[in-house]
């Protein structure tokens, strides 16, 4: 049972039998056999996702990118079609590190050097803003007006919402970075305005002196 995936506790209530009991037992079976636990690993692991067409795409850009020149695309790039691939290739590093990646997407990417190293925290929050300004610059694009965090109406727009709630606050205090407000300013006008107000009695018309 432990060699095709089930835990320790499952095997312990399908036999009666303590946990503790079972738990002993294995801990002797696999000093006796060590690729038991292997075995266990693989059983348990969640099949690997699935292939679409635009997946495979972004996997033949990658390579033909690394293989042009000897790099992977770059998180700050100011090419939409390069930032996308950039968080592609984070979502398959992380798939890597689940043991839930693609078989094809494993073997094509393994002529790339250390292609799913892990990254650094810091490059990580910039590779995640970069892919929210650009779900936003597309959200926007769409025709969407400015997503809000409270009351949204859809997933897509409470986290493009929220995401741009903490740009607005992050200005405020003054700590935005000026290449950030830069790209913000270039790419979404008027973020931090936001929506046009709505009905209400308009504001008095200040006099001049």
């Amino acid at each position: 049972m432990y060699r095709r995936g089930l835990p320790a506790s499952r095997i312990a209530s399908l036999s009666a039998a303590a946990g503790s009991t079972v738990r002993y037992h294995l801990h002797i079976a696999a000093n006796e056999d060590p690729s038991i636990r292997a075995e266990h690993r693989r059983a348990a692991s969640p099949p690997p996702a699935r292939m679409d067409g635009r997946s495979l795409k972004n996997l033949e850009d990658v390579i033909a990118l690394y293989r042009a020149e000897r790099r992977l695309p770059n998180s700050r790039a100011k090419s939409a079609r390069e930032l996308a691939l950039s968080s592609w290739l984070g979502r398959k590093r992380q798939d890597s590190a689940n043991g839930t990646l693609s078989p094809t997407v494993n073997e094509r990417l393994a002529e790339i050097p250390n292609w799913d190293a892990p990254r650094r925290q810091k490059e990580h929050r910039e590779d995640l803003w970069n892919q929210r300004l650009a779900e936003l610059t597309t959200y926007r694009a769409e025709g969407n007006d400015w997503p809000l965090h409270k009351k949204a109406g859809t997933e897509q727009e409470r986290v493009l919402g929220v995401w741009l709630h903490g740009q607005r606050i992050t200005s405020r205090q003054g700590t935005m970075t000026p290449s950030r407000r830069a790209r913000l300013d270039a790419e979404l006008p008027g973020w931090r305005e936001g929506r046009a107000r709505r009905g209400g009695r308009p504001k008095p018309a200040r006099l001049e002196n």
